[in-house]
């Protein structure tokens, strides 16, 4: 049963800004339906969930105070060398599953033990959340694992059938009609924070709305860029300039205005190598050559060229003409092979296949760089080497830099491999786990390159790893800057924890020797002047007589810091908020939430800058039951949240009158813990309505 509250106080964000942190918020439990809108909230639990617009009256009538904002990406779009716009080659993925809006479209994260998440981010420039819908809006958790790579995102417009063509008929007739549904895709790009739309008008149209199409697209490529940083507008194959449904498999004469309207163009599947050769003469593809995305169906479906793990004889032909690549359903791997336990060693199968022909662009980050490696999902959540919530998870938010994934073969009967391992972990879900064999005839340590970056370094600079590493191997770090003239490597030191410097003080728990789980923490401090970091290798050096000797290392996290940026101390949670209040009883999504209990579910808001923070923990407490024999308890852990918004859900809270209070804490990207007297805290008392 559903049971919705009403507090005795305001419920707009702005007036509890200002409220003092202590002051309680009165919660009366009614019989009142709930007023959370439907679509944006999951009927069993109001967990917060991503989804798209199915009609035409829903796209036009979209308002920004009528929005999903737990949707809104946190991440902006990172930097990258070289930029997309210099990139002669590009790769992209355009993600189709099983209808879309799965486990990822909760916002939060779920429960899942076997989910399907992507994590090779260098080898790819731009990302396409697809549906059938006619505006798939890519879930939050795709744009901010993208955007923290440098990857570009785009939603998807398309019309299909008899009822796309009747719809196409209506907003092409006129410019009024097709700028309205045209400003109705930049805001909702905008708003959501993510960067553009792949166009695909499968239908045919008439005479005037093919008139228009390539106005429509002229008018939308234009809004975005004015409006979103970095955007792009796509066009698939489809459509040609007659208006009949006729897939080229080529840009040609037929479909070129198109082209022309905006910003690239998506070939069909059905290529030969032929199509290809003739595009690279045709006069109007001349300049703009990365700008043609040749289609591979990663399904094979239809007379195509390679297809499953055979797609990189596609790559080949399409890099062999110098084209942009667009790989549609790379999660073949998670949908056809049946065993989706071995799903990362499918999944890191097929991207090797294709890694001779793709190129990898460097993440350019400010300092300070981090990362644990986490993927976005796990069988645990660890904090620190220790488990911190024994549940299998999803959360592409969750996902921190990744590693370059990689095969190489040494001499003789050596050999190196790196991949994701949710056996053990530092922080997150997943270590990087380096594994291999060092040959005999190898006089020198294996280098496994696991970074490719463009990071300006600070004039001290602060390196912490974490790690495990096997009997018979010594580890350590490689940093390549820049070549430039004025970098230079003035002193290097390691960070231990005797003296009474502060800043060692401040990393006492980050920098030493072995703790109770057998990981490893090193620290140095590096003097530099004018460097670019530029690739992070990982040194694995054998110890004793030249033998085949193999070797695991397990990395759990990497920082880069600015040591001056160490100094300042972190800003307090402010405005700690609760609103949006449900009480459910004998309801939930799994046995234990399913009891009598009373669950609280709540929106948590604050304020807190989110460039400082890796993620929240929150917290909850009880204060004050109805039996006041019984002491306050000690804090527990809700979850992790990645934004300044949350929802807490399915929290089992002791029957009422009852008093608890739920905390908010900051963990930083620059390691060091925030002091309990900068957390947010706000109690919240609750009664039966029947009580007043």
């Amino acid at each position: 049963m559903a049971l919705a509250g009403h507090q005795s106080e305001p419920n707009r964000l702005e007036s509890c800004l200002d409220q003092p942190m202590e002051l309680d918020i009165l919660e009366v439990i009614s019989s009142t339906p709930s007023l959370l809108p439907a679509k944006y909230y999951d009927a069993d639990t109001t967990k917060p969930i991503s989804c798209g617009l199915h009609t035409m009256e829903e796209l036009l009538s979209w308002r920004r105070s009528e929005a999903n904002p737990f949707n809104v990406a946190v991440a902006p779009l990172a930097p990258r060398e070289p930029p997309l716009a210099s990139s002669p080659r590009r790769t992209l993925v355009s993600h189709d599953m099983m209808g879309g809006y799965l486990d990822d479209r909760f916002v939060q994260g779920t429960s899942s033990e076997t989910p399907y998440a992507f994590y090779h981010w260098h080898y790819i420039d731009i990302f396409n959340y697809f549906t059938h819908q006619l505006v798939t809006i890519p879930p939050a958790v795709w744009t901010n694992a993208a955007h923290k790579h440098g990857v570009v995102v785009l939603g998807t417009f398309i019309t299909e059938w008899t009822d796309g063509a009747t719809m196409c008929e209506a907003f092409l007739k006129d410019e009024e009609s097709y700028r309205k549904v045209a400003d109705k895709l930049v805001q909702i790009s905008q708003y959501y924070g993510f960067d553009g739309w792949l166009v695909n008008i499968e239908n045919v149209l008439t005479e005037a709305a093919v008139r228009n199409t390539p106005l429509f697209l002229r008018y939308l490529t234009e809004q975005m860029h004015e409006r979103v940083s970095g955007s792009l507008v796509l066009w698939y194959d489809s459509v040609v300039q007659d208006g009949q449904l006729k897939w080229q498999n080529e840009l040609n004469q037929s479909n070129r205005m198109f082209f022309d309207a905006c910003d690239g163009f998506f070939t069909n599947y059905n290529w030969t190598e032929q199509n290809l050769e003739w595009m690279k003469e045709y006069s109007g593809i001349q300049g703009r050559q990365a700008d043609v995305y040749v289609g591979v169906d990663v399904f094979a479906r239809g007379k195509v060229v390679g297809g499953m793990f055979e797609t990189n004889k596609a790559l080949e032909i399409i890099r062999r003409h110098n084209f942009s690549a667009a790989i549609f359903a790379p999660g073949w791997v998670y949908e056809s092979l049946s065993d989706r336990s071995e799903f990362r060693k499918n999944q890191d199968k097929f991207w090797s296949l294709l890694s001779d022909h793709l190129y990898v662009h460097q993440l350019a980050a400010q300092l300070p760089f981090i990362s644990s490696f986490c993927q976005g999902f796990g069988k645990a959540v660890y904090w620190r080497g220790q488990v911190e919530a024994a549940r299998s998870w999803f959360n592409l938010t969750a996902q921190e830099i990744q590693s370059l994934y990689f095969h190489p073969d040494l001499q003789g009967q050596g050999w190196l491999r790196t991949r994701g391992c949710p056996e053990d972990a530092w922080n997150g879900g997943c270590s990087l786990l380096l594994e291999g064999v060092i040959p005999a005839a190898l006089r020198t340590p294996v280098c496994a390159k696991i970074l490719s970056l463009h990071v300006p370094l600070a004039l001290k600079t602060l390196v912490s790893i974490v790690y495990k590493a096997s009997a018979g191997i010594v580890v350590s770090l490689q940093l390549k800057t820049i070549d430039a003239i004025r970098c230079t490597h003035v002193n290097v030191q390691e960070v231990g924890f005797t003296g009474d410097n502060q800043l060692m003080n401040q990393f006492s728990q980050l920098c030493g020797n072995l703790n109770p789980s057998g990981w490893t923490h090193r620290c140095s401090q590096l003097e530099l002047h004018s460097c670019i970091l530029r690739e992070v290798c990982v040194l694995i050096h054998r110890v004793g007589e030249p033998q085949d000797t193999p070797f695991s290392c397990r990395l759990g996290e990497l920082m880069v810091l600015d040591v001056a940026d160490l100094q300042a101390p972190p800003p307090a949670v402010k405005g700690l908020c609760v609103n949006d209040v449900v009480w459910l009883r004998g309801a939930g999504s799994s046995p234990e939430t399913r009891s009598s209990y009373l669950h609280l579910n709540a929106t948590l808001r604050w304020d807190y800058p989110l460039e400082l923070v890796r993620y929240f923990r929150v917290y909850w407490r009880r204060l004050r039951g109805p039996d006041p024999r019984i002491p306050p308890g000690q804090l527990v852990l809700v979850d992790r949240a990645y934004s300044s918004l949350f929802r807490v859900t399915e929290l089992a809270v002791p029957d009422p009158p009852g008093l608890l209070e739920l905390v908010v804490e900051p963990v930083i990207r620059k390691g060091v813990p925030v002091p309990e007297s900068h957390w947010g805290r706000r109690p919240l008392s609750y009664i039966e309505e029947s009580a007043l």
